[in-house]
């Protein structure tokens, strides 16, 4: 594991041999670990911690909380077989014993999962995909911008009733597509704190969020976005959306974009800008309860 790979990173400390040392002297533990123990030793070898400012935020660990459905069994984590499974660190009811598995047992007494996540992961794609032993997720730590990837991250997690996105970061993501496909428990998603500037991907995105009454994505910056088709299919619990501050220039397709909305009665689509848009199969299908559909400025020239 090479932790001096980000260039300049250390250009402003004092004794960059000493911490070549240290780190060299580590070298087998996690990036996180290292930045604890210069803590430690900072005034011994007259460094100030305030210059790991940059170090830290690149090179910080994910640490996320599960609560597990009781007497729930399967994967409760599902990492991609291209990535390393020694940057996943697992932790069983707060012990301090790292865990090897990825799977619960029907018969396992486990209350809490932690899971700390190394640098290196760049990807969330499929991070719990067809968890269905998944109450809730809390992201409790996630000072790292990396993350490139949230397609399919949590697809199918269909007893997850519950997530904490507080901490969450997503200025780099460019796919979203598939990422609450199917969890058909969650009543509720504060996505406020969501930078969606850089996404490309929203296809699927909610698809099958069948529980969802109310969903607030008035922040969603959606201007490279070239596909949402399917976005809202099957969330027929959904009464109110609001997508005035969409912007769908870039748009070229919304297929089955509102299928299944049966409890949506009001839609109101005048912002919307149609000028490269191409696909529009069964956008409005099955939306049985919709009184009033503004779409007055749609125009397909394709």
């Amino acid at each position: 594991m090479n932790c001096l790979s980000s260039k300049n990173i250390f250009e402003n400390i004092k004794s960059n041999y000493v911490l070549q040392r240290i780190f060299k002297l580590l070298q087998h533990k996690r990036c996180l670990d290292i930045i604890n123990y210069n803590k430690n030793i900072q005034k011994r070898i007259n460094i100030n911690i305030n210059d790991y400012k940059a170090y830290s935020t690149e090179y910080s660990s994910i640490e996320i909380d599960i609560i597990p459905v009781m007497g729930g069994h399967g994967n409760f984590i599902h990492i991609n077989e291209e990535e390393n499974e020694y940057y996943y660190h697992i932790y069983f009811n707060d012990n301090n014993e790292e865990i090897k598995r990825y799977h619960l047992n029907r018969y396992d007494e486990i209350t809490k999962i932690t899971i700390i996540i190394d640098y290196q992961i760049k990807s969330f794609y499929k991070l719990f995909f067809h968890c269905i032993c998944i109450e809730s997720i809390s992201f409790t730590k996630f000072s790292r911008t990396n993350i490139t990837n949230m397609s399919n991250m949590f697809s199918g997690c269909s007893s997850l009733n519950e997530l904490d996105f507080s901490n969450f970061r997503t200025e780099n993501v460019t796919n979203m597509s598939f990422m609450f496909c199917g969890c058909s428990a969650l009543e509720y998603l504060n996505l406020n704190n969501f930078d969606t500037c850089k996404v490309t991907n929203m296809s699927f995105m909610f698809c099958g969020c069948s529980a969802l009454e109310y969903l607030n994505i008035n922040n969603f910056d959606t201007y490279k976005v070239t596909s949402m088709s399917h976005m809202f299919c099957g969330c027929s619990s959904l009464n109110e959306l609001n997508l005035y501050n969409f912007n769908t220039y870039k748009v070229n397709n919304m297929s089955y974009m509102f299928s299944g909305c049966s409890s949506l009665e009001y839609l109101n689509l005048n912002n919307f800008n149609t000028h490269n848009l191409m696909k529009v199969k069964c956008m409005f299908s099955e939306c049985s309860s919709v009184k009033g559909l503004e779409i007055i400025n749609f125009v397909l020239f394709k």
